[in-house]
């Protein structure tokens, strides 16, 4: 079983990603949203809510910041692509 910041590190990889370009459907930014899904399926995975916020602090503004970061990057991907 993995531990709570194993979890969340997994999680964070492989569910946190940069907006969608040009309107095209994909990546969730709402991070209430997410945070939902990653309890959900912490909770499958027998980590609890209080585990995760020990690891992390407040899941909702670790998400934004996760959020905040992928979009950062990908602007930069973009810039650098564009140039």
């Amino acid at each position: 079983m993995a531990t709570a910041r194993e979890y969340i590190d997994f999680w964070t990889e492989n569910s946190v990603h940069a907006a969608e370009q040009y309107r095209t459907g994909g990546a969730t930014q709402d991070a209430q949203e997410l945070v939902r899904r990653l309890l959900d399926g912490a909770n499958e995975q027998g980590i609890s809510e209080d585990a995760l916020r020990e690891e992390v602090g407040d899941l909702v503004e670790y998400v934004r910041d996760k959020l905040k970061s992928a979009n950062q990057a990908e602007n930069d991907r973009r810039k650098k692509v564009g140039t």
